[in-house]
């Protein structure tokens, strides 16, 4: 199985720590966004990362590709079966994708992705009115939904725990602070998500190579 895309997207990580998580082996083939590489193209049409194929079975989203290993393999399950655990599962999984992900990618991109890899100038206003504005009323979201358990749904890892915590490796590599006073239990879950195995193997090759491009 082949996943399309650089795990520094938040939505190709969460694709390779599902499958981590799933024990399924998932080769990664780089491809930036927009790329013509015809395999690529075939599994995204619109040239979206993260791209999948299985054999001859080509799909393209992340919430999409992790429904697909979820049905392949069942254990262990990360996508609850009872009806209230599976669709707060599923809300998690679109409020990382849609909502924090958006946040995420104004901040990301204009201080990190715009300058160092388009080598072009960011727009910093933006991302610093989506750092002060936008970011902390989805921390204190966080900080009243999180349990004691340290996981959102049935007290276990499920994907709504692997999709909000994926767009906080990248606010890690921007080296954002935290106010512990205000947002102590949102820290202390997503260091605990990103310090599993399936999670810590992409985040520090992806900080390495941050250090590599940074460097004179």
């Amino acid at each position: 199985m082949i996943v399309y895309g650089s795990s520094m997207s938040p939505y190709v990580r969460k694709v390779l720590a599902f499958g981590a998580e799933k024990g399924i082996e998932l080769e990664v083939r780089p491809i930036g966004l927009g790329s013509d590489d015809p395999e690529f193209r075939q599994a995204s049409p619109f040239g979206k990362i993260p791209a999948f194929r299985d054999g001859d079975f080509t799909i393209s989203d992340s919430s999409a590709i992790v429904a697909y290993l979820e049905a392949i393999r069942r254990d262990p399950a990360l996508i609850p079966v009872e009806a209230k655990a599976r669709a707060l599962t599923i809300w998690y999984d679109e409020f990382a994708d849609t909502i924090i992900g958006a946040c995420g990618t104004k901040i990301f991109f204009n201080r990190i992705v715009a300058p160092r890899f388009l080598k072009r100038e960011g727009d910093l206003a933006a991302a610093d009115r989506a750092e002060c504005e936008e970011l902390p009323p989805l921390l204190d979201y966080l900080e009243r939904m999180i349990p004691e358990s340290g996981f959102l749904v049935e007290d276990r890892l499920t994907l709504a725990d692997v999709a909000v915590a994926s767009p906080f490796a990248n606010f890690r590599h921007l080296g954002l602070g935290w106010d512990l006073s205000r947002h102590g239990k949102v820290k202390a879950y997503v260091d605990s998500i990103l310090a599993r195995p399936s999670f810590k193997h992409w985040v520090e090759r992806e900080a390495a190579f941050l250090a590599r491009a940074s460097a004179p």
